[in-house]
């Protein structure tokens, strides 16, 4: 259940800090859920990987289907994609991924160095 938790909190202030902050938010975001969350640093990393992979899969095909897959199309040309919108929506969805994952483990990591603070491997 606090995978499930940690995963949509972690997507929910991700998505709040893509208002504020550059790309790189949703690591913070990632970091702070998997810090606040007491999960194993592999659950943490899971659920931020799915968090933020799933919110980037949803915001590239909503701006891909605003403008008719035009440019998505014209980047995976430039890409070895063959063209293919949905294959460079899912290389973002992984690519977002990978760093909430980091993220994720980090502050479950970093969790874990406090002093008094529980073991949690």
């Amino acid at each position: 259940m606090t995978f499930v938790i940690a995963m949509t909190a972690t997507a929910v202030l991700a998505f709040g800090a893509g208002f504020l902050l550059p790309w790189w938010g949703v690591a913070l975001a990632a970091g702070l859920v998997a810090y606040v969350v007491k999960q194993r640093p592999m659950m943490s990393a899971g659920a931020a990987f799915l968090g933020v992979s799933l919110l980037w899969i949803a915001h590239a095909t909503w701006i891909d289907a605003a403008n008719q897959h035009l440019l998505s199309r014209r980047v995976a040309t430039l890409l070895p994609l063959d063209g293919s919108s949905a294959a460079l929506i899912i290389v973002t969805g992984l690519a977002g991924g990978i760093v909430g994952a980091m993220s994720g483990m980090t502050g479950a990591l970093l969790r874990n160095l406090r002093p008094g603070s529980a073991h949690v491997s």
